[in-house]
């Protein structure tokens, strides 16, 4: 029989996570070897990970890192809030963003620490998308990130090309906020204009309007999209001035945007 006390359950349970039943069974099994029974509690658990990784997880924290004009973008996904707040799940999603800012392969680099995550969280936990934008020659870049309940939910990079810093950290702000799709209305596909206007068509029919004035109706709200969905046609901060000229004499020339549950 096995040589081991409630100590060594209870010493077993803090060290792992795992319950007082299975950490009772791996002791049984490891002969009262913790080393082993810490093992066997891995390779359950991580059985059992395998089974949630269908399960929707649409939360989890956002992480940035930035040297220069060099920034990382990196989302962490996770199935619950609760577990995307905790400060070891934070610190893997930071670390994530520092190994992708330095040129590895973040999943790769972290795999044990998103492995233990799986087996204390107990939730379908996996990377999500990763960026690394660096600034091209003569440009510069901005970061922002929101933080809510100690981790990051909303994480923006932009990159202006002579745009006065202050200027380019306000439309980073604005970025945050106002969720644009396109930068310029040149990325604007045929197809996305299409559906919208075809959208907007529905919504002029069901409104009784006259047909007659269907299609300079919906050419007036397809123009109030382009504003809403395009940044440089925005209002920065829902103001008259336009995104395009709070960078000018400047221009913004890209930007990446990583939020939950976008």
């Amino acid at each position: 029989m096995a040589d081991f006390g409630a100590k060594d359950v209870k010493a077993l349970r803090d060290a792992t996570g795992a319950g007082m039943m299975d950490a009772k069974k791996a002791l049984t099994e490891a002969g009262g070897d913790a080393e082993a029974a810490t093992q066997l509690l891995r390779e359950w658990g991580l059985s059992k990970a395998a089974k949630r990784a269908d399960r929707d997880n649409t939360e989890g924290a956002v992480a940035i890192a930035q040297d220069g004009n060099k920034v990382a973008l990196v989302l962490l996904k996770s199935e619950t809030d609760f577990s995307a707040k905790s400060e070891d799940f934070v610190a893997v999603a930071q670390k994530l963003a520092d190994v992708a800012l330095a040129g590895g392969d973040p999943a790769t680099a972290c795999e044990t620490e998103i492995e233990d995550l799986k087996l204390t969280k107990k939730e379908n936990i996996e990377v999500g998308s990763v960026e690394i934008i660096e600034a091209a020659e003569g440009s510069t870049l901005d970061a922002y990130l929101h933080v809510q309940d100690g981790r990051g939910v909303n994480g923006v990079v932009v990159e202006g090309n002579g745009v006065d810093a202050e200027a380019l950290h306000s439309i980073a702000l604005h970025i945050a906020f106002a969720k644009p799709r396109f930068l310029d209305i040149s990325q604007v596909s045929d197809e996305d204009a299409a559906k919208e206007r075809e959208a907007l068509l529905e919504v002029t029919k069901a409104e009784g309007k006259p047909e007659a004035a269907w299609d300079k109706i919906v050419e007036g709200r397809l123009k109030a999209w382009y504003k809403e969905s395009v940044l440089l046609e925005q209002g920065l901060n829902g103001d008259k001035v336009t995104v395009a000229e709070t960078a000018a004499p400047g221009t913004i020339t890209r930007f990446a945007q990583t939020r939950i549950g976008a």
